[in-house]
């Protein structure tokens, strides 16, 4: 069975203070693992730039400022793209599992550019500016159906769900 932090009583911040998303969820992972002595996965996800050298990468979420403000996120962004013709990019998504007191990491990746202007309503963060390989409309653009064609979310979760099946 599977339940939420927040269904086990565990009601608590835990930092990101590392420079990969692979540390950042392992340090959630073993936090809640070591509270609970309970198998337990967490993830960290993060938009990854060509052209500026992987950011905004592990500070997606507070790239303008600590407070998780996605519009002035993108705005930031999208002045750094400012001329730039290379707009390749990538969500990426680590999961780490800690399964039988042993930490297995399962990536997911969705490829794709970001655009100059946002577009959408759906979805969350950068969605309205990035486009996934293979399509011509943004996440923010997309149903949930859709999105999950090219969700990195969805990628690792394939993952570790594979390997989960062969734990019994």
């Amino acid at each position: 069975m599977v339940i939420s932090l927040k269904d086990a009583g565990i009601e608590i911040n835990i930092p990101e203070p590392h420079f990969t998303l692979e540390a950042n969820a392992s340090e959630k992972s073993r936090t809640i693992h070591q509270l609970t002595q309970q198998n337990c996965f967490s993830e960290d996800t993060g938009l990854e730039v060509d052209v500026l050298h992987g950011e905004p990468g592990v500070k997606s979420a507070r790239y303008a400022g600590e407070e998780k403000n996605f519009a002035a996120n993108i705005e930031k962004l999208l002045i750094k793209l400012k001329n730039k013709n290379d707009r390749r990019a990538r969500f990426r998504t680590v999961i780490s599992l800690i399964w039988c007191n042993k930490e297995h990491l399962f990536e997911g990746l969705s490829e794709g550019k970001i655009i100059e202007t946002p577009r959408g309503a759906h979805g969350f963060g950068y969605d309205p500016v990035f486009i996934p390989d293979g399509s011509k409309k943004t996440f923010a653009e997309m149903e949930l159906y859709e999105k999950n064609k090219y969700s990195h979310r969805r990628i690792a979760t394939d993952k570790l769900v594979e390997f989960l099946k062969h734990q019994r």
